[in-house]
């Protein structure tokens, strides 16, 4: 019985974990080799990596990214592994009509 509530709570664990790093259909995760700590910086890197995968990027503005023709919400975890802190880029696919922009 022991081992049966360790296992589940294992498996939830793990899912949460999962679900907070933003691995979840549609959305795109990067981690990039430095730490940026402005925001303009951090924008163009992530313009560059997805450009270098072949993808069509360009920024809206208040984190939002149109990525070959969708909208994507830009989500900086910050995730210590190994004792140090990484960097880490997700890029969450909005629904449309979400975060449009007012005319």
């Amino acid at each position: 019985m022991d081992i049966l509530i360790g296992v589940v709570i294992g498996l939830l664990a793990l899912f949460g974990f999962n679900w907070l790093m933003g691995y979840k259909k549609g959305n795109i995760q990067l981690d990039l080799d430095e730490r940026y700590i402005h925001l303009k910086e951090y924008v163009q890197a992530i313009q560059e990596e997805l450009t270098k995968q072949g993808k069509q990027v360009s920024y809206q503005g208040n984190r939002i990214f149109s990525i070959d023709n969708h909208r994507y919400l830009l989500v900086e975890r910050n995730v210590s592994m190994g004792g140090a802190p990484l960097q880490h880029t997700v890029l969450k696919r909005l629904k449309k009509g979400q975060f449009e922009l007012q005319k």
